[in-house]
């Protein structure tokens, strides 16, 4: 069964994490990523909260999965010939460096088009044009600049980002997706063209009900959150909400059996009014199905804190599961906090492919999250990374076509590093 992306070739100039989301996506469809590393260094995560003494880390490997990977020295002039030799056999460059970086290495957009008029140029930035398109941006700062964290937290703490990787990981899917609609188009016109994700746009795509709110704003609170019903004002931004829900249905998180000691005993609930009498019988409240204070979702409102803790009493007596269990039988919406211990034990992910068991030759075996896109016709294989430089050889001979006496040339020229380490049980 062939891969949807066979035939793609991807040359990757990406590291740290939002570049190598979006490179190892295509590969897991099946694109042929060739991950550019410096000699001797390669992407500054190998080296990263190391758990094990020399070998890659985690950081890295579930990060790069599938790729291959060559050593090239961009300064040195066989490098720069292979690199060129590369743009010409390639599909895609994607880069995530600094601004500017990719123009003062030589490879401007002028300059790639005339080696490669049908290349695609993928960039991931900070920030669009403006005042901090020059700014160096990372995971947290793009949260808080795109309008995550001033939304994230209760209304009387400071703002907070998400453990969810939004910005980096975020703005790579965002990526592979322009990627993959400009490889479309291109079908048609048979020309590259520029493919640009800026950080900040990308968390404000995944914030847009709170944008939607801003402008709710200017009409009158917002009911939902938590604060009208307790009577406090509204200011002229959107508040933190803690953890109500986003769309319009009160919900919260409420403790579990076991959350004195649990720190994850905890339960997502949410008091939809389609299923209000339900959740009366439930937590053996039947008479608030019809008592005015009650009945109805605007009278509740003002009472959100009081029936929560009524909710509340009731989660206590049982473990996320078990609760979960009795309200998933009356098409209650909620959901347990899972921890990521019990994430990483929970056999049905495996067995949907969502995580993943991998062997490595200096690690040994570890875990990783699988593709979370699945195609009937195109199922992912997860493989692992490379070891730096490993296929340099592989790909000068079978990518460009060098014959022997080239490659050492190339070698002896030190464009390319010294030879790489090789696992004698591979």
């Amino acid at each position: 069964m062939t891969k949807a992306l066979d035939g793609v070739r991807i040359l990757d100039f990406t590291h740290v994490q939002s570049g190598p989301t979006c490179t190892q996506l295509l590969a897991w469809f099946g694109a042929d990523v060739i991950k550019v590393e410096r000699p001797g260094v390669g992407d500054i995560t190998r080296g990263q909260l190391r758990d094990v003494k020399d070998a890659d880390s985690l950081y890295f490997t579930m990060l790069n999965h599938n790729k291959r990977s060559i050593t090239i020295d961009s300064k040195n002039p066989k490098g720069k010939e292979v690199l060129e030799a590369l743009i010409k056999s390639c599909d895609v460059l994607v880069e995530n460096f600094a601004p500017g970086a990719l123009d003062r290495m030589g490879l401007t957009w002028e300059h790639i088009q005339s080696l490669n008029p049908r290349m695609i140029v993928a960039s991931i930035k900070g920030f669009g044009p403006g005042p901090y398109e020059d700014c160096k941006v990372y995971e947290n700062v793009a949260q808080c600049a795109g309008g995550s964290a001033s939304t994230t937290g209760f209304r009387d703490g400071i703002p907070l980002v998400t453990g969810a990787q939004i910005g980096d990981s975020g703005t790579g899917l965002h990526l592979a997706l322009g990627i993959v609609t400009a490889l479309f188009q291109r079908e048609k016109t048979g020309r590259g063209q520029r493919v640009t994700c800026a950080m900040q746009d990308g968390v404000l795509n995944l914030c847009r009900v709170k944008l939607r709110d801003q402008q709710r704003l200017a009409h009158g609170p917002l009911t939902e959150y938590s604060q009208y019903g307790e009577g406090i004002p509204f200011g002229d931004t959107v508040p933190r909400a803690g953890n109500d829900s986003g769309g319009g249905q009160p919900g919260r998180i409420l403790k579990c059996k076991g959350w004195e000691t649990d720190p994850n005993a905890y339960i997502y609930f949410i008091t939809q009014a389609p299923v209000w009498e339900a959740i009366c019988d439930v937590i053996g409240e039947p008479e608030w199905k019809t008592h005015p204070d009650y009945a109805k979702p605007a009278a509740r409102l003002p009472r959100l804190n009081e029936i929560f803790g009524r909710i509340e009493q009731w989660t206590m007596q049982h473990d996320k599961f078990e609760a979960m269990e009795i309200l998933n039988k009356y098409d209650i919406p909620c959901g347990p906090i899972l921890s990521m211990k019990e994430i990483a034990e929970e056999k049905s992910l495996y067995a949907t492919g969502t995580l993943v068991e991998v062997d490595h030759p200096v690690r040994g075996k570890y875990i990783t999250v699988g593709n979370p896109i699945k195609l009937s016709d195109s199922p992912s294989e997860v493989v692992r990374s490379p070891l730096l430089g490993e296929h340099t050889d592989e790909i000068l001979r079978d990518v460009l076509g060098f014959n022997d006496n080239q490659v050492d040339q190339i070698r002896q020229s030190g464009a390319i590093g010294g030879v790489p380490d090789r696992i004698a049980a591979e």
